[in-house]
């Protein structure tokens, strides 16, 4: 049984705006990440964190969400994510912190 995608907004200390990804990202509910990361890259003024270490599962349609989005966003990954995003190509076109 697949774990459902919670999408949550917030602010670093400094004021960056920060989507929280959980659960997972199938192509059953990657519009959903795609509309949200969407806002929130239209809404912030300058880079967007996106933390995805809560992610159990993230296939290639959520990898996809990400693409459009490289010049804008910076991701926090988990050690199991993180190879998954390399092997994409995503590492290489923005910045990938380690959880």
């Amino acid at each position: 049984m697949s774990t459902p995608l919670t999408l949550t907004t917030s602010h670093q200390s400094d004021g960056t705006p920060v989507l929280t990804a959980t659960g997972e990202v199938d192509m059953s509910n990657a519009a959903d990440f795609a509309a949200a990361l969407t806002r929130a890259v239209e809404a912030a003024c300058g880079q967007l964190t996106v933390n995805l270490t809560a992610l159990e599962y993230l296939d290639s349609a959520g990898l996809a969400v990400l693409f459009p989005h490289v010049e804008r966003i910076h991701l926090i990954a988990s050690p199991l994510l993180a190879p998954v995003l390399t092997i994409a190509g995503l590492a290489d076109l923005m910045t990938v912190t380690p959880a």
